[in-house]
């Protein structure tokens, strides 16, 4: 062979074996995955539904007589029985409270407590925010809102609460009505930041609050269902749109 002849490519031989492996490694590693998406979400749910009912029985058991227990009179202990009492008790204690003599009572054991120096505002307080949260009639935190957070240009999402009182409002500076905001932070959106800004200062979104919850708790992982069908409807639209225009350019007459 002349030095000018090209050599011939060297030709390797691929392993069946080692490919095989390859691809069994790779389809374990997927079925882990997929189990790991399966199983860690219904994991961690039963874990909290059933450290929830553990810490409601903890508390309301001690309170209610061992003759009333199902574990008096039978060999194991049934779980959520205290559960169970609470939540029937907090029925009956809101029908008793919607009649004339329970709104009476009721309005005498506030009298008591306003009395007390002390006891006085936690029960005001804690009162006020009950109402709030939990009120059907009232719109604080039912509200989803973006706001320039932490600097400009830069957008969080934050839970509308209610507008600043009279004294509030006439201490911030005149920029019109003033809103109070709850930020969240991620992933424990039990804790943020609380403050008041301008209304105009604050978008108002159609997501609801659960969505914002997800959304924050998974840092932007997990998606509005409806920001989604959003997102879709637009592609949908934008592919039927180029399937028109193609369509139009084949139906032109040509000249000539």
């Amino acid at each position: 062979m002349s030095p000018a002849e090209p050599k011939p490519p060297l030709i390797t031989a691929v392993d069946p074996t080692a490919r095989t492996k390859t691809s069994a490694r790779i389809r374990l590693r997927n079925y882990f995955l997929t189990g790991l998406i399966v199983a860690g979400p219904l994991t961690i749910t039963i874990y909290i539904t059933w450290w929830f009912i553990t810490l409601v029985d903890g508390w309301v058991k001690p309170l209610v007589p061992a003759r009333y227990l199902p574990e008096t009179y039978l060999p194991f202990e049934i779980p959520g029985i205290g559960l169970v009492i609470a939540l029937t008790g907090l029925t009956m204690l809101g029908f008793l409270t919607a009649n004339l003599v329970g709104r009476t009572l009721l309005d005498f054991g506030e009298v008591i407590l306003n009395r007390m120096p002390v006891v006085r505002g936690i029960y005001r307080g804690t009162k006020q925010v009950f109402e709030t949260i939990f009120s059907t009639e009232g719109t604080s935190f039912r509200t989803v809102g973006l706001v320039e957070f932490p600097v400009k240009g830069t957008w969080s999402i934050v839970f509308i609460s209610t507008p600043a009182g009279p004294d509030l409002q006439d201490s911030l500076p005149p920029a019109g009505e003033y809103i109070g905001v709850f930020l969240p932070c991620t992933p424990n959106p039990t804790t943020g930041f609380f403050f008041y800004l301008p209304r105009r200062d604050v978008i108002e979104l159609t997501m609801s609050v659960d969505d914002a919850a997800k959304l924050v708790m998974s840092a932007g992982v997990i998606q509005p269902d409806e920001t989604q069908r959003r997102l879709q409807t637009l592609a949908e639209a934008a592919k039927a749109a180029e399937t028109n225009r193609r369509d139009e350019r084949v139906l032109e007459p040509t000249e000539g």
